[in-house]
């Protein structure tokens, strides 16, 4: 009988010998429990462990360590820790040579280049990322060391200075430069610290460098070298323990040494498993480390951990391949964002050692229209969805289809036949209202109510509006901004509410704009975002909407119109638009805006589910998509999954 078998036999029996700290993995048969007895067994403590219950079907929820019998299965399982990586949201600009600093639910990605070198900043808040200030010196190749609150950046190269020394504070919000920069100015340095104690390490000049340098929060001193000169490095840690590893000697060879720092010296200890260059690394120490990514042959996504003494090739390796990557986080929650493949990449992944299935926010398609279009309204939930008028073959039939979270089917046709109708409600409950029609070229004030087959003409609104905002229910519902001449004219601020049977004026936008995205559950908790008009502009300020007035919301990241919208203001999805046209997909925790998974297509004027959740979205048609098509949005889960036990 193996070890595991005969530890789990023996707690069945009571002498608790099995604990979680026991390697456990694959399958292991009753039969193999040498005729010990299923019945009656617990959880009580035992001298070294606990004695295994069993179970008919799997307990919820499950502790870490945890491990049962399932005598309807016949099988031993348990919730144990495993090492995943799993996709994140993209960054908003693609880019490699990047620095990164932070942890996975709070990092910082800085510099880098695409085209062109930049200054671009992003915050990553666990879910998604954000623009954060500009670095004062554009560049490339550069290391970065602290927290999203407090960074550091300092080396790399620029346009005009290659390299450079300078280094800059940021304090969540701005970069200052600092008036004394490094003492050797190097590009494809590492380094690693906070940022008023840090270390930089390595680089290029005209060679590889050795040069080590020590950051006090106000100047560079230099310290003791490096043992091997080499550029883009892994590094990580603190000013006092920190480690480097991997690298290139060019013109030599590329290597998989490693150097552990102890605050004085460096000392060379064991090589990686995988030779790499520009490879990138989180951790908190010399005996903490995990490295991912970077260039052999080709662009590598292996991973690997170190003890303090060995490197271990991680099961789990990075999705997508690359190098020149932004890293951030611990040795068991890391984050990789952006990168080269060899090409610049937006792809972000999260690193976790955990008990935990994450599986990330995704689009997904879902059943076809069964008439392509776009600028039509829409309503509902992702089960329970509207589509109605459009153009694109829309427009002349007026439109209906009703989505059961599988296919569409036709419902009551519009009264009015138009498009760049917008509207709110559920499926059986719905308002359709403004538009045009074509030809001839003809406005629309007119409002219509669904009661799940059939359309009727209601109370108009006051005077012709399109490419309006719209969310709530059939009787409390709001509507806001558009334009009020056609075609593309005369932008307004005029929001006006709806209570099933009458409009009255409520408080004006602070902001005229048109192209303003429908959707929205909420009547006293709306979300306004588009575009100025006479000539076009992005707007990226939002405003929210409390049943009286319209306060300045977060600024989305990237500016645009005619997007679909889910959610309510305390916690929005916005999806596609035009800016030009794009996936983006970014969402609103209240206070701030940050990239979400990106749709499948390009996509603007869609037909979205207007009352559905943040966590499960839909998008109908729309223009430079394939106008049938339906995306469904679901958010990211974290469950716990119990995994059967062997003894291999």
């Amino acid at each position: 009988m193996g070890d595991i078998t005969r530890k789990l036999a023996n707690n069945i029996l009571g002498t608790g010998e099995i604990d979680a700290t026991d390697g456990l993995s694959g399958t292991i048969a009753a039969s193999n429990i040498a005729n010990a007895s299923l019945d009656n067994l617990t959880e009580t403590p035992a001298s070294l462990g606990y004695t295994i219950k069993s179970v008919a079907s799997d307990p919820s929820p499950l502790t870490e360590g945890q491990i049962f019998y399932n005598s309807t299965s016949g099988l031993f399982k348990g919730l144990l820790k495993t090492e995943a990586w799993s996709s994140g949201s993209p960054l908003i600009t693609a880019r490699f040579n990047i620095a990164g600093a932070g942890t996975q639910t709070s990092a910082l990605n800085f510099g880098g280049q695409n085209t062109t070198y930049t200054g671009v900043t992003e915050e990553y808040n666990g879910s998604g990322w954000s623009n954060g200030g500009s670095l004062n010196t554009v560049r490339s190749q550069l290391a970065g060391a602290g927290t999203q609150t407090a960074g550091l950046a300092f080396g790399g190269a620029t346009p005009v200075n290659n390299p450079t020394t300078a280094t800059e504070l940021y304090d969540g919000t701005t970069w200052t430069s600092n008036p004394t920069g490094l003492n050797t100015g190097r590009r494809l340095i590492s380094g690693f610290g906070t940022q008023t104690a840090a270390i930089a390490a390595g680089g290029y000049i005209s060679s590889p460098q050795t040069a080590t340098e020590s950051w006090n929060g106000t100047s560079w001193t230099s310290v003791n070298s490096m043992n091997t000169g080499r550029i883009s490095m892994g590094g990580v840690g603190i000013q006092t323990s920190g480690l480097i590893f991997g690298g290139n000697t060019y013109p030599g060879p590329t290597v998989s040494a490693t150097e552990s720092w102890n605050g004085t010296n460096w000392t060379t200890v064991s090589s990686m498993n995988t030779t790499r260059y520009e490879i990138v690394g989180s951790g908190t120490s010399n005996i903490s480390a995990l490295g991912f990514g970077g260039y052999a042959t080709s662009v590598t996504a292996a991973t690997e951990s170190y003890d303090g003494s060995t490197w271990t090739t991680s099961p789990a390796s990075l999705a997508t391949a690359r190098s020149k990557t932004g890293g951030a986080g611990t040795q068991t929650a890391a984050l990789a964002s952006g990168g080269g493949t060899p090409s610049a990449t937006a792809n972000t992944e999260e690193y976790n050692v955990s008990s935990n299935t994450i599986v990330p926010a995704a689009w997904a398609s879902g059943g076809n229209l069964s008439t392509g279009g776009e600028t039509g309204g829409g309503a509902g939930t992702q089960t329970a969805a509207l589509a109605f008028g459009g153009n694109g073959g829309r427009q002349a039939p007026g439109s209906t289809e009703e989505y059961d979270g599988s296919s569409w089917t036709s419902g009551g046709a519009l009264n009015t036949k138009r498009y760049n109708v917008h509207g709110f409600g559920s499926q059986i409950a719905a308002v359709g209202l403004g538009g045009i029609s074509y030809p001839p070229l003809t406005t629309h004030n007119v409002t219509e109510e669904y009661n799940g087959s059939t359309w009727t003409t209601v109370t108009a609104q006051p005077s012709f509006t399109y490419n309006q905002g719209g969310a709530g229910t059939l009787i409390a519902g709001v509507v806001f901004g558009g334009n009020t001449i056609a075609p593309g004219e005369g932008t307004t601020t005029n929001t006006r509410e709806y209570d099933g049977t009458n409009w009255t004026s409520s408080g004006a936008l602070n902001t005229a704009r048109s192209e303003t995205t429908q959707g929205g559950s909420s009547q006293i908790s709306a979300m306004a975002i588009g575009r100025g008009s006479s000539p076009i502009s992005n707007i990226t300020q939002t405003e929210e909407y409390d049943g009286t007035t319209w306060t300045v919301g977060g600024s989305v990241n990237t500016g645009r119109g005619t997007g679909g919208l889910a959610g309510t203001a305390a916690d929005t999805l916005y999806f596609g638009g035009v800016s030009p046209f794009g996936t983006y997909t970014e969402k609103y925790d209240g206070t701030s805006w940050a990239t979400s998974a990106l749709m499948s297509n390009e996509r603007a004027n869609h037909m979205p589910a207007g009352n559905a959740p943040t966590s499960a979205a839909l998008a109908a048609g729309g223009a430079n998509s394939p106008q049938q098509q339906t995306e469904e949005f679901t958010g990211e889960t974290v469950t716990q999954v119990a995994r059967t036990l062997s003894s291999s």
